[in-house]
């Protein structure tokens, strides 16, 4: 988990403080309602205890946070995202609908404002509420599979029909060992009967001993012509403090070893020539390559250059700026696989149409994209990090098919 600066913290407990105040406003007209002043007091307390916990447990953990021990800090990390997101949104959300809803009265008579409005409020606040509890509960491990048929004019012979699993995103540190949760979604993988399985980056959230136990788990993984890798920025160790360079190189090169062990070839920065009978395929692997303030790595003309001969390309970078910003404007890669974006884990998708806020961060932040004919594809994540939850952006396992037009 990034550590984020003390004065963050504060604005965030004095966000939490402000939205709260103003929820408690309205909170006090509703009750107006409510006849038993004991229910009344009861819902006071219960209000401000939550707040008032809430917020001197951001502040604790934040103080405490180099004291605790490294697996606890993410547990209590993660579990405090989930809380602060579960109560600051709704009570955010109820605050500015009751607000319009008081502002704007006329529209209901006197003896309607003081049912119909606090009723509306109530619902406002209480249905993103649940939704999001429904994100945390059950939509987290829900595995989908995206099934997604790419055509190419210039597809070789004996390239055409390949199937392509790809995954990204594990961060292994956030399932908290539990095995049983993955091997859901390795045996959807396995029933696929994919040729390659492709793995887009961040194997975990920071530390190589978030690692331990999985590789008996993740070596059940089978492609019939083989599992290749690339590292993401969680992958470097860059959002932890280390005790020296060292320690830090150390765990970077046990993440890079855990590869071996579960059968994968990690690519960094070079590629492979896999040959299909008369035809051949290269399969490309950069390091992290992302823009300020993530570091860039990645050296896409030392992977390139064993194999610029090679008309079919397939590439793994981790970051999908890279396509934009390097691979479109200096190479003819038809088909490049990203990660990274999570989907902002929110969002909603209504037959054609998918929305999500991160889309303002990423022009290419989930699915497939296509300029000329070089195509793009971005997956949503398997795992998750920060917010233990999903809220309309299932985890994602991508089945592509190649084609040819």
């Amino acid at each position: 988990m990034r550590s984020y600066p003390l004065h963050t913290i504060l604005f965030l407990c004095l966000v939490i403080l402000i939205v709260d105040i103003l929820a408690f406003y309205w909170l006090l007209s509703i009750t107006e309602l409510i006849s038993i002043q004991s229910i009344k007091i009861i819902i006071y307390c219960a209000f401000w205890l939550f707040t008032i916990g809430l917020v001197s447990a951001i502040i604790i953990l934040k103080t405490r946070l180099d004291k605790i021990h490294l697996y606890k800090k993410q547990v209590f990390t993660s579990s405090l995202y989930g809380l602060v997101v579960s109560s600051l949104v709704p009570k955010f959300i109820f605050v500015v609908i009751i607000s319009i809803l008081n502002l704007s009265n006329y529209a209901f008579s006197e003896k309607e404002s003081f049912i119909v409005i606090p009723i509306l409020g109530l619902f406002s606040g209480f249905l993103p509420f649940f939704i999001i509890i429904y994100g945390i509960f059950r939509t987290l491990y829900r595995f989908k599979v995206h099934s997604v048929h790419i055509k190419f004019k210039k597809l070789p012979k004996n390239i055409e029909g390949l199937k392509i699993v790809q995954i990204s995103d594990l961060h292994l540190g956030s399932f908290s060992f539990r095995y049983h949760i993955l091997d859901r979604a390795i045996h959807k993988i396995n029933s696929l009967k994919p040729d390659f399985i492709f793995f887009t980056g961040d194997l975990v959230n920071n530390y190589a001993w978030e690692l331990m136990g999985w590789s008996k788990v993740l070596k059940e993984l089978k492609a019939k012509m083989g599992k290749y890798a690339v590292l993401g920025n969680h992958d470097y160790g860059d959002y932890s403090k280390w005790k020296s360079p060292k320690a830090k190189q150390d765990n970077h090169e046990s993440i890079k070893y855990f590869y071996k062990k579960i059968d994968f070839k990690l690519l960094l920065n070079n590629a492979e020539t896999v040959s299909l009978n008369t035809d051949k395929i290269a399969i490309i692997g950069v390091e992290y390559w992302g823009i300020p303030p993530f570091k860039q790595y990645g050296n896409l003309d030392e992977a390139l250059k064993n194999v610029k001969k090679i008309p079919f390309k397939i590439l793994l970078s981790h970051d999908p700026t890279h396509w934009n910003l390097e691979v479109l404007k200096q190479t003819n890669i038809a088909l490049t696989l990203s990660g990274h974006t999570h989907g902002m884990q929110a969002g909603i998708r209504i037959k054609n149409i998918e929305w999500s806020p991160i889309k303002y961060k990423y022009k290419h932040w989930g699915g497939l994209y296509k300029q000329h004919q070089q195509y793009l594809y971005v997956n949503r994540g398997l795992g998750w990090l920060g917010f233990p939850g999903r809220l309309g952006m299932r985890p994602e396992i991508t089945f592509i098919k190649l084609e040819k037009c």
